[in-house]
């Protein structure tokens, strides 16, 4: 199915999923199938994405506990009904992690060392003279301890559009996005809201796109 919301010179693109099955190297990703509904009340509304692209990227703290990714792609929605539409359209990005180590301890390294005097005995020593000695240990402890939790996804809004009109739509570009406190794998995939907002009552669409594991 296709949602078809403007003219391709840039007012609102087709939605075509199908058109970006095909994964080349620089990060483009297949979208999701377009979402809509029909309500009650007469309309009906579309909400769907092309032009999707995901890149990880290495983060500016070099750290292995973060994720950080370049993402673009156009989101466009469509709303036909018995009055001109209006409403609200967030677009933006959620980030699964299998391991959370950002509100645990993370990594702890503690040890414990001293001194502790004592007496010992010579009765072991060959060909010395039974007695007392004094003695002086010193005990070293060592521990390392890694705080981990379940996994959790963090939402990323990127932008809030209230509009006006029949065919609202939505181009990211470049845009990243960076989570931290993150070990193991972690998924990555976009999300779009639609809100028509009337007099007498609210409706929300939501489109989600194609997980992407890294």
């Amino acid at each position: 199915m296709s949602v078809a919301l403007a003219p391709a010179s840039g007012a609102d693109p087709d939605v075509n999923p199908a058109a970006a099955a095909e994964s080349p190297s620089d990060g483009r990703i297949p979208s999701g199938d377009p979402a809509t509904v029909n309500t009650p009340d007469g309309w009906r509304l579309a909400l769907g994405a092309r032009d999707e692209m995901q890149v990880p990227v290495a983060p500016l703290t070099t750290a292995i506990s973060s994720r950080e990714y370049v993402s673009s792609g156009i989101f466009v929605a469509s709303l036909t009904g018995p009055e001109p539409p209006h409403g609200l359209l967030e677009v933006g990005y959620e980030i699964g992690c299998g391991i959370d180590m950002s509100t645990s301890n993370g990594v702890e390294i503690g040890g414990s060392a001293g001194v502790s005097p004592g007496l010992g005995t010579t009765a072991l020593l060959p060909g010395a003279v039974t007695g007392l000695v004094p003695l002086v240990t010193a005990p070293i402890q060592g521990s390392l301890s890694v705080g981990l939790k379940p996994g959790l996804v963090i939402v990323v809004p990127v932008v809030k559009k209230e509009f006006k009109g029949p065919d609202p739509w939505v181009m990211i570009s470049d845009f990243h996005v960076k989570i931290d406190g993150c070990v193991g794998q972690s998924f990555i995939r976009s999300y779009a809201t639609l809100t028509r907002v009337t007099d007498q009552s609210d409706v929300v669409l939501s489109y989600v796109g194609v997980t992407k594991a890294v």
